[in-house]
């Protein structure tokens, strides 16, 4: 096969697999979201998670409450100031989420072959023949031969702890199954799934609405993770009901694509939203296990052409337990990332998992290894030919500062961005250096009192691959005349040298406005 058709750089000496990894400032250009919980909430933990290269953390309302959340967002702020390491805050809603009630705790044991029926009297006691569910029209939504998934909440897809069932009959609001696997199901909550079939719920529940409006005003959330978006019309929906809420109108809307109707919705979702999270758990549910890495591979290449971000779940879920990945999880990381992927969203591997820390190293690792031999050239040509002639004047400067910083071998690239747009341009273009946005604070007031804008933006390309952002001092002008050490491309380009992704006589490639014009200049370092 021609080496064109390839993801991967060619050649690869079989030598160089066995050379040991460089560290570097930057675990990876590929971003890591962490779901905080039970295992991964004191200042101690999370500070590792930041070190080993978390850069968003994820608050899943599907369980905990507000009060509990928000002392684990208390020791997030403390290891951020301790590690000197940014991190943006993700909320991530219920949504249309089924869950079974097990109010006493107990675990339910369900054998194969035996009837099992879902009920929606929430007053009843769940046991092995009967499950409450929180949700009273699923009888009218589902019909004899359907198939009906209930596990552990981010359950492991270890079959121990999950269970398959056909609905075997409807009985007035009870549906009637047939268990087709031995399973234990342990803890309070149950996510259940009923494969390929339309759920007649709010994709922003009220009490979505109620935490968003409290918890995610009082902490200004960097994005809100869209759970069970169907429609371009959820987005529009969420965006106008953040609008109303003060700075959340800044908040990115990530859609969170989990059944067949937001895939068949996909082209029109991300035209609304900010970014896509690609939720392979109920995805793999929904879709026959043969067709989920093609609707991977299609929709992050979708999200790359649109420039933006595409964030992945479920790759080392074996990694709740144990302190290594399987093979096929390790090879799977490394697919998502040569497919384009922004981010990789772990869940249930730090929520409760036994090796938070250890779980984002690894995958950090694998991610940096994956980028070493991603085919940047291919892509570079393959995003042009799509984004055709003429390009818009951001674009044509976007690509423009890759190339030249490929071309002269740059170590690093700054952006200048005060609404971090050309910053995700640049990214878009998957630079093989790290691209540094230098974040341009703006003044803006609501005439009672002055203020910067600029955090958001600067948190915000926390999720976009090989974006670092860095908070510039209002004060200091963008370039400034006399090149004075107040410029704050020196300030930049001291951040660099700190960092040690820039020395001595290295190429530097900066992107910045001067007046009305965009420039992209290459500048060497002297000693």
């Amino acid at each position: 096969m021609h080496s064109s058709h390839l993801l991967l750089e060619e050649p690869i000496r079989m030598a160089s697999i066995l050379e040991p990894s460089k560290a570097n400032f930057f675990s990876a250009m590929t971003k890591i979201v962490g779901t905080l919980g039970p295992k991964s909430r004191s200042v101690e933990v999370i500070s590792g998670c930041l070190k080993a290269g978390m850069s968003v953390a994820r608050f899943d309302f599907s369980w905990g409450d507000a009060e509990y959340h928000r002392e684990t967002l208390e020791n997030l702020k403390a290891a951020v100031k301790g590690t000197k390491k940014l991190c943006a805050v993700m909320l991530d809603t219920v949504g249309a989420e089924l869950q079974v009630v097990n109010k006493t705790e107990k675990a339910i044991s369900l054998l194969a072959d035996g009837v099992v029926v879902l009920t929606p009297d929430q007053g009843q006691e769940a046991s092995s023949e009967l499950l409450p569910i929180n949700f009273d029209g699923l009888s009218k939504a589902v019909k004899k031969g359907d198939t009906i998934f209930v596990g552990q909440y981010l359950f492991t897809g270890s079959e121990t702890t999950s269970v398959w069932l056909e609905v075997s009959e409807v009985k007035g609001d009870d549906v009637v199954c047939v268990i087709k696997n031995s399973a234990t199901l342990a803890g309070s909550l149950f996510t259940l799934h009923a494969s390929q079939v339309r759920i007649d719920l709010p994709t922003l529940s009220d009490k979505d609405k109620e935490v968003i409006s409290s918890w995610g005003v009082q902490n200004k959330i960097d994005f809100l993770s869209l759970s069970y978006t169907r429609h371009a019309e959820d987005v529009r929906q969420a965006r106008e009901f953040l609008s109303k809420l003060g700075d959340l109108s800044q908040t990115h809307i990530f859609a969170k694509i989990e059944n067949i109707e937001g895939l068949n919705h996909f082209d029109e979702i991300l035209q609304e939203a900010d970014g896509i999270i690609l939720s392979r758990g109920n995805l793999g549910i929904d879709l026959p296990p043969e067709k989920v890495f093609l609707f991977q591979k299609a929709a992050v290449y979708k999200c790359n052409m649109a420039g933006k971000p595409a964030v992945v779940t479920r790759v080392v879920d074996s990694m709740t337990d144990n302190l290594r990945p399987t093979r096929a999880e390790a090879t799977d990381v490394a697919n998502a990332v040569l497919d384009g992927t922004d981010a990789i969203l772990l869940g249930a591997e730090t929520l409760r998992g036994l090796y938070p820390v250890e779980t984002i190293s690894i995958v950090g690792k694998i991610c940096a290894e994956a980028e070493k031999v991603f085919n940047q050239d291919l892509y570079f040509k393959k995003t042009v030919k799509y984004v055709g002639e003429p390009m818009t004047h951001l674009e044509s400067i976007a690509s423009s500062a890759v190339r030249a910083a490929i071309k002269v071998k740059a170590s690093v690239i700054i952006c200048f961005t005060s609404s971090g747009r050309a910053a995700r341009l640049i990214a878009k273009y998957r630079p093989t250096m790290p691209a540094l946005s230098v974040v341009i604070p703006r003044l803006k007031t609501n005439q009672l009192k002055w203020s910067f804008t600029g955090a958001f933006e600067a948190r915000q390309s926390l999720i976009v691959r090989g974006l670092f952002p860095m908070l510039a001092d209002p004060r200091h002008p963008a370039e400034s005349t006399s090149a004075t050490n107040e410029s704050i491309l020196k300030v930049a380009l001291d951040h660099g040298k700190a960092c040690g992704i820039i020395k001595s006589h290295d190429r530097v490639v900066v992107c910045q406005k001067v007046g009305d014009a965009s420039v992209v200049k290459i500048i060497e370092l002297e000693d």
